[in-house]
């Protein structure tokens, strides 16, 4: 028994593997400990990358609370990347829904300045498109 559970062992570290360094961060079942610790440590840096703040209400953040968003949303072609996820409190993530940063932005210009102060690690063309969607808000 020993010996067959050894060899079940080894080939899951084999080249047909799905945890091999080839395919990291992108096969692994999601129910496994890999994908647990993989998703723990991206909501971990997203919350350190962030202040430990909702980047659209800037109210503080307990780990447990927050959720990561993602700011262009992945039903509308987002990535999965750390460039396009940030830490948001519950209520602020379930206000945006799938609706687009300039669209949610447009409508809750607090929310794009607070976005702008505390997405420190987002991509640029994010940056640019609230800067862009809050100074037109304010201006109509």
């Amino acid at each position: 028994m020993a010996r067959r559970g050894h060899l079940r062992l080894l080939c899951h570290r084999g080249r047909h593997s799905r945890r091999s360094d080839r395919h990291r961060g992108r096969t692994f079942p999601t129910g496994s400990r890999f994908a647990r610790d993989a998703k723990r440590a991206l909501k971990r840096a997203t919350m350190r990358d962030c202040g430990r703040r909702c980047v659209y209400c800037g109210h503080h953040l307990d780990p447990m609370e927050a959720t990561l968003d993602h700011v262009y949303p992945v039903a509308r072609g987002g990535a999965h990347s750390p460039g396009n996820l940030v830490a948001a409190c519950a209520p602020c993530n379930r206000m945006k829904g799938d609706m687009l940063p300039h669209e949610f932005f447009a409508r809750y210009p607090n929310a794009g300045a607070n976005f702008m102060r505390y997405a420190r690690a987002v991509h640029r063309a994010l940056k640019r498109n609230a800067r862009r969607a809050v100074s037109l808000a304010l201006a109509a």
